[in-house]
C-alpha cells in the first residue's frame, strides 16, 4: 500500500519537496492554516512539518504531535542556529544548553513523540537565494559559512523516506564550508553589486558527516561556492 505524506508549510521548500514526493508517494502539502479543515490528514504515514517560527509556533508544533496517528513519523524542520554558542567544529552530540525557541520546539516534539527525525538545516540557497547579491552594500560578520543547497534538503528528505528512518537528530549542510566572504565577492562580482564590508570571523562549523555515513549520501552541491554556478 503506497504511503501518505502531509507536508505543512507549501511555501519555498514545502512545496517542491512535495511535488517530488509525490512521484512515488500521496503527497498533500497544506498551509498550516488549511490543516484543520482536512480531517484525513491526521492519518498521514509520514508529516513533514516546513513552516517559519512565527504565529503560535509552539502550540502549532504541540497540535501536530497530538492529532497526527500514533505510528506517523514526523519530519521537524529545525535549523543549524541551535549551536550559536558554539564557536568550533559541531555535530550532533553536543549537548545544547543556550535556550531558544529553536531548542524549545525540538524538545516539545521529542516529548510528545518516538518516531521524530530533526533536521537542522543550515542556511537554505538555491534558486533566488542567492548569497551576496544585495542592492546595497552593508556590513557583515565573516567566518565559515554552513550553506545547504534545497535541491539536497529535498533529496535527502526522498532517501529519509525511502529508507524508513524514523527517528534521529541530523545536521543538513553542505560538507564544504568556505567563507562569507568569498562567496559575497564571487556572487557580487558576477551581480555587479558592492560586497560591503566584514568583520570578525566565526570558527564555526557543522559537521553533516552523520548523514552522509548514515544514508550513504553523496552531496549534489557540496560546495556552496559553485551553488549558483
Amino acid at each position: 500500500m503506497q504511503k501518505s505524506v502531509g507536508v505543512i508549510g507549501c511555501g519555498w521548500l514545502g512545496k517542491p519537496l512535495a511535488h517530488e514526493l509525490s512521484k512515488n508517494l500521496h503527497v498533500d502539502c497544506f498551509c498550516r492554516e488549511t490543516t484543520k479543515d482536512n480531517s484525513h490528514f491526521w492519518q498521514s504515514d509520514i508529516v513533514i512539518i516546513a513552516i517559519n517560527t512565527k504565529e503560535n509556533y509552539l502550540e502549532t508544533l504541540r497540535k501536530i504531535a497530538t492529532l497526527t496517528k500514533p505510528a506517523c513519523n514526523i519530519f521537524l524542520m529545525s535549523s543549524i542556529s541551535i549551536y550559536r554558542e558554539f564557536d568550533e567544529d559541531v555535530d550532533e552530540s553536543f549537548e545544547i544548553t543556550q535556550p531558544s525557541l529553536i531548542k524549545e520546539a525540538e524538545d516539545l516534539v521529542l516529548s510528545l513523540r518516538e518516531n521524530v527525525i530533526i533536521l537542522r538545516l543550515g542556511g537554505l540557497m538555491g534558486d533566488d537565494r542567492v548569497a551576496g547579491r544585495w542592492k546595497s552594500a552593508v556590513d557583515f560578520s565573516d567566518g565559515f559559512v554552513n550553506y545547504i543547497h534545497k535541491d539536497d534538503v529535498i533529496n535527502i528528505i526522498k532517501k529519509m523516506v525511502e529508507n524508513i528512518v524514523n527517528f534521529g537528530i541530523y545536521n543538513l549542510v553542505a560538507p564544504l564550508h568556505p567563507s562569507r566572504q568569498e562567496i559575497h565577492r564571487k556572487n557580487s562580482q558576477k551581480a555587479g553589486s558592492e560586497i560591503g564590508k566584514f568583520e570578525g570571523f566565526s570558527k564555526r562549523r557543522v559537521s553533516s558527516q552523520k548523514v552522509i555515513k548514515e544514508l550513504n549520501y553523496t552531496f549534489l552541491h557540496p560546495n556552496p561556492l559553485e551553488f549558483w554556478d
